[in-house]
């Protein structure tokens, strides 16, 4: 798993824990000899499934265990990783009106269901209609309604102005052929046999490793990576062991030495992308039920200026954590996003005791005979929570405990198991916690801010909070993400008007304390296989279980000499 991805180490956990019903489609799964191995036609990945593969390739299922972008395509691929325009999948074209509240898509007319059914129209709206009489699958929030105009040609209509939908709607929502959907309860059943339109079909499994096998009559051709086997190991260390040994290809997450990944894994290389953000998340809004110390916008600025985030990144994170803004716009790929008028557009790398201090004592803190500051007879002590066995963000509290108390604050770490954490951070029940504001479906910094910084996103304290845990809650921020809603993403001028109000209030609050910009490795076996994404040619988000982004790189690599 990504050695600073929370998500990432969930995946494996909520796979291995699930049950699953009885019910498959019907259809037809070789069992060929393409069982996997090593040879040159096989690559081999582990994406930190720990115990048994449960089988169920259902695309719109929490439990699903692969086959998006694999088996399921969507219309377009859409990836959080560059701004290149949308790549054509099951379409060709898409148009927006004027006014954002109408979508006219064109698709393909030479593809095939792995089954040897004819893909149409009909299967797209079939697809788009399930999730709207099926609103326990429907993630991407459809609310729309969608029509065949012909079996190239499908039109989806808004009563609102929609293009922010646009990334979802387009890139995030898997194709399932109405022929044997018809008859099936999406949000229930389990799917064995899958029958798609992707690149890749089912052709072995067993709950230790199954594998996915080119297909043959793929409308872009067979894929050349012949086989996919995906293993199930025991965990980090039995994924960095398999990588020394040489028998898997591809994994996600750390190894010792992560840092000489070439001279210490002949062979392979690694790549770190910044995409998942730290921060110390906190409940801040009195007026929404929040209480603590953390509730007062200085003594989370005051946190923020106290942090070293050179020797953070170096005793936590190996030094695979990047620089990150305070806006949280991504200094990699959205830093022309960042507002001219915030004063630092980067958070400090080095601490500014100076700063945290005057912060406090303006604040009306005062420092106490033990160092800590206090205000009205109440010391300025506070407590993160972190999930038990997460020892790169243990080690990270425990680091900042000193760098804090340096300045007079004080910082305990709380660990408690995913679901406590969980619960308190929806429940707005705790004062600081750890963890990373994730990107939205595409490179743009309007998702993470809808999600984490809308009143809408957000509740009382008590009540669960779908996205937006720090309880933050302003009326210009609500406002400038309604324009930025109605917008069409060519007006850049409009957008960033919107943009500069969002990152300037946030910036001047700070609900989410910015830590650094978390790095997510990946190991892959450079000397078997060719085309995998680089720093130059960041084509998809080179992480083993990011979907439908790998199926773009299993189609994208050829076996070495090839």
């Amino acid at each position: 798993m990504s050695l600073n991805s929370p998500f990432a180490r969930r995946v494996g956990t909520a796979v291995a824990a699930v049950a699953v019903s009885a019910l498959a489609l019907t259809g037809c799964v070789s069992q060929s000899s393409s069982s996997g191995g090593s040879s040159a036609s096989t690559l081999v990945a582990y994406t930190g499934q720990a115990g048994d593969y449960q089988l169920n390739f259902n695309p719109y299922s929490p439990t699903k265990i692969g086959g998006v972008g694999t088996i399921f395509e969507s219309l377009f691929f859409v990836t959080q990783v560059n701004s290149d325009p949308y790549k054509p999948l099951l379409a060709t074209e898409y148009t927006w009106n004027d006014d954002g509240t109408q979508l006219d898509v064109t698709l393909r007319d030479d593809v095939i269901w792995s089954d040897g059914e004819a893909f149409t129209a009909d299967d797209v709206v079939f697809t788009f209609q399930m999730l709207l009489d099926t609103p326990a699958i429907n993630g991407i929030g459809f609310d729309g309604a969608v029509t065949k105009t012909d079996d190239t040609h499908v039109t989806f209509t808004f009563d609102h102005a929609a293009f922010v939908d646009g990334p979802t709607l387009l890139g995030r929502a898997p194709i399932v052929p109405e022929h044997l959907w018809k008859d099936i309860d999406p949000a229930a059943d389990v799917i064995k046999e899958p029958v798609g339109t992707g690149p890749y079909t089912l052709s072995n499994f067993k709950p230790q490793a199954f594998t996915i096998t080119a297909n043959e009559d793929y409308w872009e051709g067979a894929p050349e990576v012949e086989n996919i086997r995906f293993l199930s190991l025991s965990g980090n260390t039995a994924g960095a062991d398999a990588l020394a040994a040489g028998t898997i290809d591809w994994q996600t997450g750390p190894v010792p030495d992560l840092e000489n990944v070439s001279t210490t894994y002949p062979g392979y290389e690694a790549i770190t992308i910044p995409m998942n953000q730290m921060a110390l998340l906190t409940c801040s809004n009195a007026a929404l039920g929040c209480t603590g110390p953390q509730t007062d916008p200085a003594v989370r600025k005051a946190i923020y200026y106290a942090i070293d985030r050179d020797q953070l990144n170096s005793l936590a994170f190996q030094n695979t954590a990047s620089e990150m803004s305070p806006t949280f716009a991504l200094t990699e790929n959205q830093s022309e996003l960042i507002s001219s008028s915030i004063e630092e557009p980067v958070a400090p790398s080095s601490p500014d005791p100076a700063t945290s201090a005057s912060l406090l004592e303006s604040a009306g803190y005062a420092k106490g005979a033990d160092g800590i500051y206090a205000k009205d007879g109440v010391a300025l002590n506070l407590t993160v929570e972190v999930v038990t066995g997460w020892t790169d963000y243990i080690t990270a509290i425990d680091t900042m405990a000193q760098q804090l108390k340096a300045a007079g604050i004080g910082l305990t770490a709380s660990q408690s198991s995913w679901n406590e954490w969980t619960e308190k951070k929806s429940k707005g029940t705790y004062q600081l916690a750890i963890d990373s504001l994730g990107q939205g479906p595409a490179n743009d910094p309007y998702y993470l801010y809808n999600n984490n910084f809308s009143t809408i996103n957000t509740a009382k304290v008590g009540e669960t909070a779908p996205v937006n845990m720090s309880r933050f809650s302003d009326p210009t921020v609500d406002a400038a993400l309604e324009v930025l809603k109605a917008t069409n993403p060519s007006d850049t001028e409009t957008r960033q008007a919107q943009f500069d109000i969002i990152q300037q209030k946030i910036v001047d609050v700070m609900p989410y304390i910015p830590i650094m910009t978390g790095g997510t490795t990946s190991e892959y076996h450079a000397d078997k296989f060719t085309g995998w994404p680089s720093e130059d040619n960041l084509y998809a988000f080179p992480a083993i279980w990011q979907a439908p982004d790998n199926a773009e790189i299993f189609k994208a690599l050829k076996p070495a000499g090839k």
